[in-house]
């Protein structure tokens, strides 16, 4: 019986001893003291599966391949040290499994990038374009720097009833200018420029008259002309929003911070605010920006103007609100539905602009008024205001240039 079972490969435990110290698992059984090696005629070496192996009496190695594997007795499993057929062990066939892992890391980032420029293109479809900076003959030529014209239009669309009864905006239709801005950036800085809405300036075709007047006669595209004509500086990019979209923006990025120097109150522009630093909401904003409640009147406004767009471009482009979610995507969807730009502005030039303005809300940049030399008055425009000619020259050929202003030509 024990032949019989030798040469049929078979094994048979004697009596199972429980295993001890110095046990080790061989040939798919346990070796140790539990198995009679000697009753069954194994051969130690073949069980430690060691390169020792049987020798079949001629120095040869009954179990070798004749390629350098061992497959081990036929009917038993191959030993620990055995390599099966192919040459793979298991550790090795685990080999396709890990290198899964960067197609998988490709495909992710794929639909990532996938997703961004998909939402770069979405949110760019969503702005409202114009044909707003047409050449025509003697318009300025190109200069150092990137020139912006942003304006302020008191178009209603987008608000409700019921916020233009608070806002206290009127149920005007159409759009007309309410504040202009001349933002200038390059190697010599940043400058935001206002642009009085009263500034007595030829208007081509029309005349002289008020500079919000232009924008009454011809749109914007007449309004830009009118600008380069009066400021000799070429006009690069054109952007502008109404009263809707200025309201949605500022709330979307959870207010904007300012500190008001005297306690403001105007129900013509729907305004009540205490004296103090605090966070304007969107309507508040626009009541800020709106009030003409001064001495001075418009000159008085426009710097409430550029004080507070710099304030909500610098909040806009900060971290707080281009890495949450909840502050960006509100504020992407909002500038985008509501911004109007030339036909050959995108996306990325707006978020040049907000970035360039980062610096005026940090400090370093520069933000002023066209000098003023006096007021007057005429049949056609009414009241108006006059630019001292020399000093503001001064100031335009700066900005054509490059350059930084000079101290005496800058109104805070």
């Amino acid at each position: 019986m024990t032949e019989e079972r030798r040469n049929r490969g078979v094994e048979a435990p004697t009596e199972r001893i429980p295993p001890q110290a110095g046990d080790h698992d061989t040939l798919g059984g346990r070796h140790g003291r539990g198995y009679d090696h000697g009753a069954f005629g194994y051969d130690e070496s073949v069980a430690r599966g060691s390169a020792e192996g049987p020798d079949d009496g001629h120095g040869q190695d009954p179990y070798d391949d004749g390629q350098g594997h061992r497959q081990g007795p036929p009917g038993r499993p191959p030993s620990r040290g055995a390599v099966p057929p192919g040459g793979r062990t298991s550790r090795r066939a685990a080999g396709p499994r890990r290198r899964r892992w960067p197609r998988v890391t490709g495909i992710l980032v794929a639909l990532m990038l996938l997703f961004v420029v998909g939402g770069y293109f979405f949110l760019d479809s969503r702005l409202q374009r114009e044909d707003v900076l047409g050449d025509y003959e003697g318009r300025p030529a190109d200069t150092p720097g990137t020139n912006w014209l942003v304006v302020g239009s008191d178009s209603r669309e987008g608000l409700s009833k019921k916020q233009r009864k608070e806002y206290a905006t009127g149920g005007g239709s159409g759009r007309r200018t309410d504040s202009m801005m001349l933002v200038h950036y390059g190697d010599g800085g940043t400058t935001l420029l206002s642009l009085p809405r009263d500034s007595y300036v030829p208007i081509p075709g029309r005349g002289s008259n008020k500079l919000n007047a232009a924008f009454a006669y011809g749109g914007p595209k007449l309004l830009v002309r009118t600008v380069e004509k009066a400021t000799g500086i070429r006009v690069d990019h054109y952007a502008e929003i109404g009263f809707g979209g200025f309201v949605g923006v500022v709330d979307a990025i959870g207010g904007v911070d300012l500190c008001v120097k005297e306690p403001l109150k105007d129900p013509k522009a729907g305004l009540d605010l205490k004296e103090g630093c605090q966070t304007l909401s969107g309507g508040e904003a626009l009541g800020y920006v709106r009030t003409r409640k001064f001495a001075n009147g418009d000159l008085q406004r426009v710097e409430h103007q550029r004080q507070f767009f710099a304030a909500l471009m610098d909040k806009a482009s900060g971290p707080g609100v281009l890495f949450n979610p909840f502050r960006s995507i509100p504020l992407a969807m909002n500038s985008t539905s509501n911004f109007t730009v030339d036909e050959n502005d995108h996306l990325h030039d707006l978020a040049r602009l907000m970035w360039a303005m980062r610096s005026i809300g940090g400090g370093d940049g520069v933000t002023t008024t066209v000098p003023v030399g006096g007021f007057g008055s005429s049949a056609a425009a009414g009241s108006y205001v006059r630019w001292d000619t020399a000093k503001s020259s001064a100031l335009f050929e700066a900005l054509r240039e490059d350059r930084a202003i000079p101290s005496d030509l800058i109104k805070r």
